[in-house]
């Protein structure tokens, strides 16, 4: 595997197997999931499981045959996405998606200024890699980076947040104007609820007036919904719960609940005009047993009425750990979608990220059966994304073990 290859907490888990929201390790220890959103309608699924296992029995070939499982999925997938959304080509991983996004917005507008968040992550490819914590001002061939636009760490501490609001919007407008004058504004990339930059809340009406924006500029919009995507926010899609609408959407982690999947959609015309001037295809993908396993999510998720759940156990959640908020120093904020929670984890009386102490509430919740992890522009927020057949008493048995942490902090 190579020395340094990366792997969670000091003294790394090794897992045997794995129940819905349970994982077990080697040594018979269960923990409960609090990070895996691949697994998206639990670990071992019987239905995905069965229907992986009947199609991999029957036919699994490459991409270049006709096979109508691959149709129907895809017809019922863009059926979930707004109008604007009709075609799409799959692929096996998100970086694949977002690679295909970032190159289909610059042949489409044929221009190439790129712009994300400085604190994101959508991959690992040479293009989209170069997205991976970009400073603002520097220029990675074209690509460039916007402060986050968050309320709680704010860029201006002493503005209302309307004037916050317009403060992001005046540097996203001149990095454009810069972007147009300069070879070319071709489009903005963004997670639809900020997942990486740590689920800051931005002021309110930055996103959809940041795609008005976009779109006067000739621009495209690019929705990531590789972590945000099949409910996980307390609705289909994050940019339904952030209240906009992308031009390109990408998906990828929880869609075939372990089989590797992904997707970038959008337009019959822009999905069209993609493949005539490139020449993409993977072996690996668009198969039926993608299609299997990414039908059995869909139907999981429908059958099971997953979605209200997600915003119901969620907000129960949210809500409770708002309430030890007020009596824990280093919760220095709360905040969240649906089943996606983070907890911004600060030096008690102050904003200033307590890395290290995010760290010791990890390792101390998994002590204490507690698998989640930490995340965010300064890697201090606790990130709480279970698979989204988490259900109230899950919420319960994590909020006494968060609880206990708190306490022997």
């Amino acid at each position: 595997m190579g020395a340094g290859s990366p792997l969670f907490y000091d003294d790394p888990v090794q897992l045997a197997k794995g129940d819905g929201v349970w994982l077990e390790a080697t040594d018979g220890t269960r923990y409960l999931d609090l990070y895996n959103n691949v697994p998206c309608v639990g670990h071992a699924n019987p239905r995905v499981a069965a229907a992986v296992a009947e199609q991999a029995a029957t036919l699994n070939v490459h991409s270049r045959y006709l096979h109508d499982s691959v149709v129907d999925y895809a017809e019922r997938l863009l059926g979930l996405h707004h109008d604007g959304i009709e075609s799409m080509i799959m692929a096996c991983s998100g970086t694949e998606a977002t690679e295909m996004a970032l190159r289909m917005a610059r042949i489409l507008t044929g221009k190439r200024g790129l712009i994300c968040t400085d604190a994101t992550y959508h991959g690992n490819s040479s293009l989209v890699g170069k997205m991976t914590r970009l400073p603002f001002g520097e220029d990675r061939s074209g690509i460039r980076a916007i402060h986050t636009p968050q309320v709680y760490r704010a860029l201006d501490p002493g503005l209302s947040e309307a004037d916050l609001c317009q403060l992001h919007l005046d540097e996203l407008r001149a990095m454009i104007d810069d972007m147009e004058a300069n070879g070319g504004f071709a489009g903005l990339m963004l997670c639809t609820i900020l997942a990486n930059e740590g689920l800051p809340n931005p002021p309110a009406s930055w996103i959809e007036q940041a795609t008005a924006m976009v779109h006067e500029a000739g621009g495209m919009v690019i929705g990531d919904e590789v972590q945000a995507g099949f409910g996980r926010s307390g609705q289909w899609w994050g940019y339904e719960t952030m209240g906009f609408v992308p031009d390109i959407v990408c998906m990828g982690k929880p869609m075939g609940n372990g089989m590797p999947m992904s997707a970038v959609a959008s337009s019959h015309h822009n999905v069209t005009t993609f493949r005539a001037q490139h020449r993409y295809f993977n072996t690996f993908a668009s198969s039926p047993l993608q299609a299997a396993a990414g039908m059995a999510v869909i139907d999981e998720i429908i059958d099971r009425e997953l979605i209200p759940q997600v915003a119901t156990v969620g907000g129960g959640l949210l809500s409770r750990l708002s309430e030890l908020q007020a009596d824990t120093a280093p919760m220095g904020d709360v905040r969240g979608h649906g089943l996606f929670i983070g907890i911004d984890w600060v030096v008690p009386g102050t904003t200033d990220p307590d890395v290290e102490g995010a760290g010791r509430m990890v390792e101390a919740l998994k002590q204490r059966g507690i698998l989640l992890g930490k995340a965010g522009q300064h890697g201090n927020v606790l990130k709480i994304r279970p698979p989204i057949v988490f259900e109230a008493e899950h919420a319960d048995l994590f909020v006494d073990a968060f609880s206990d942490a708190v306490a022997a902090f």
